[in-house]
């Protein structure tokens, strides 16, 4: 019974863990920013399971506050992403430190977490 018990508590983390990053995901990518600004573009992955965003200023770890909108820890800020009619994330508008930025999403580039989810891609695209 107790190696049942024990059995179920792992798989159960490991769903947890999978749902979360599911989520997290969405928010991954490349955002540009207007020439001028302080940042120009930012990359936002996942690494050990935690949303991560990292440009030119430096590296920070984004805690989630809410529906899209998470703390940029390292600099003392926030980042609130936006979706078009389709709920689909294209931009990302950060006050950190005194600043205020507005960028889009790159459709273009792709940033890859884990390599699994680039074996996945892959997968989608010699099926198609």
């Amino acid at each position: 019974m107790k190696k049942m018990f024990l059995s179920f508590l792992v798989m159960s983390f490991f769903v947890a863990v999978h749902a979360q990053d599911s989520t997290l995901q969405q928010y991954t990518g490349k955002y540009r920013f207007p020439d001028g600004s302080v940042v120009t573009e930012i990359a936002v992955t996942i690494e050990g399971g935690v949303l991560t965003s990292n440009s030119s200023a430096g590296t920070s770890v984004l805690e989630k506050l809410g529906v899209d909108t998470f703390s940029v820890v390292s600099f003392q800020g926030t980042a609130v992403f936006k979706r078009d009619e389709s709920k689909k994330i294209v931009g990302v508008v950060i006050d950190a430190m005194g600043y205020h930025l507005e960028g889009t999403k790159d459709a273009a580039a792709l940033v890859f977490t884990r390599p699994e989810a680039l074996k996945n891609k892959l997968k989608q695209i010699t099926v198609r």
